[in-house]
Formats: structure tokens, sequence, C-alpha cells
């Protein structure tokens, strides 16, 4: 039976709407999952029918994540928030770890997925980090891979893809600052920014800043990982 994968929505403000690019569930269906789009709820009992529902989870990309849920102020080169996706996603994600759901999370994602799990991000790699730093911002199609990230020889990551580069594609200026409690970085990208994440506590936890749905038609590399996380679902639907 295939399991059922939960991905989350995207929020448009000025038009009221939820939206989800059909890469995600291209690519989930090609990984020989169900893709299914969750939209936002922070009630409790709700909450919690959903996760016994789910047999894996994908938190998308998007906006940035309010830094109110990490001790911070927001600073001038902060971006556009979502409240409500915030509330929910960071509610769903601790409720997928507890529940040792399988879990990927994707750019914002990962970032949601580390806050989650007790760690924090940079507001803005370019301001905090300082010069040096390549462009994590690429003004490219989604499917072009810019810039290459060090994959760490031992972790899931390397197993899943079988290699200790990749070239990826990036679109963001957040990114993890403090790896939370009981996750590892996986790989990093040449200035040091972290580009994934994992943890060997739970059946399948993993983060990556790039944005896999778009690479893999052109890199079978990156639909392993999704057909990993299926794979892990497949397990939970067991367990």
């Amino acid at each position: 039976m295939k399991p059922l994968i939960g991905i989350t929505c995207s929020w448009d403000e000025e038009k009221g709407r939820y939206f989800l690019p059909e890469a995600y569930a291209g690519a989930v269906a090609a990984g020989g999952g169900i893709p299914l789009s969750l939209v936002y709820t922070c009630d409790d009992s709700s909450l919690k029918r959903i996760s016994e529902t789910l047999n894996g989870l994908i938190l998308s990309g998007g906006v940035d994540v309010d830094p109110i849920y990490f001790g911070e102020d927001p600073i001038p080169a902060g971006g556009e928030v979502s409240p409500l996706r915030d509330q929910f996603e960071l509610m769903l994600a601790r409720e997928a770890l507890s529940s040792n759901i399988p879990v990927l999370g994707i750019c914002r994602g990962m970032q949601v997925l580390n806050i989650a799990a007790g760690g924090d991000v940079y507001q803005d790699i370019t301001s905090q980090l300082g010069g040096g730093i390549i462009k994590h911002r690429q003004e490219a199609p989604r499917w072009h891979p810019t810039h290459e990230i060090e994959v760490r020889r031992g972790t899931l990551l390397a197993t899943i893809t079988g290699a200790d580069r990749l070239r990826v594609n990036s679109f963001h200026h957040q990114a993890l600052r403090k790896v939370a409690p009981g996750f590892t970085i996986s790989a990093s990208s040449a200035d040091g920014v972290t580009e994934a994440v994992e943890s060997q506590n739970y059946l399948f936890a993993m983060g990556l800043q790039c944005h896999p749905e778009c690479l893999w038609k052109s890199n079978p590399l990156f639909l392993a990982l999704f057909e990993k996380l299926v794979e892990a679902a497949r397990l939970y639907c067991v367990i």
C-alpha cells in the first residue's frame, strides 16, 4: 500500500488562498507515495487527527520563519512572515517528531524542523555572516543547480545519494545557526552555511536547504531522497 505523505501549503495573504507547487506532489508520487496537501489548523485535536492519518510529512519551502520563535526581534534584512503557517508547522513538526513520523524539511521546512527541535536560524545570512559568502538566492530557473555542497561521509544523506558533493539550487536568505539537539550537519556549502541536517534519533528526520523537488527529474540522486522518505513511511505504517 502506498503511504500517505502530507505536504504543508503556502499562504497568499493578499488573495486569501493556499497554494502548493506541483513539483512537491510530483516528487512524492514519483517516489512511490500519495501526496496530500495540508492547510492550517492550530487546534490540538485536529493536529492530532492529522498526525494519526499521515505516514510521512514534508515541510515545504516558503517565506521566513518569524524570529519570535527563537527569541529575537526582526532585523531590517528580514523578509515576509506568515503567522498562522509558523504556528501550524511548528506544532505539526513537534507532533511528527514526538510520534516518530518520517519528516523531510525543505528550505524553510528545514528551518522550521530545526526550530521545532530546539535550534535557531540566522535571519539573514548576508548581513549576519559577513563577506565572502556565495549567492544563496539564485537568479536562475528552479531546476538549475547553481552551487556545490559537500556531503559529510557516514551520514544518511551520503548513503542515500552515494555522493560526497552535490550541485544544488538555492532560494533562501535565512539559514540554520544553532543546530537542534540530536541533529547533526550532513552537508555544507563552501562558505560554511548548513545545507542539510539529519537525526539518528528518529525513523527518518532530515532537512535540506535546497529544493530537491525541482531537481529530481534531471538528477536521480534527488529522487532517491523522496524514495527514502516513502520507504520510511512504509516502515512507519507497520510499526
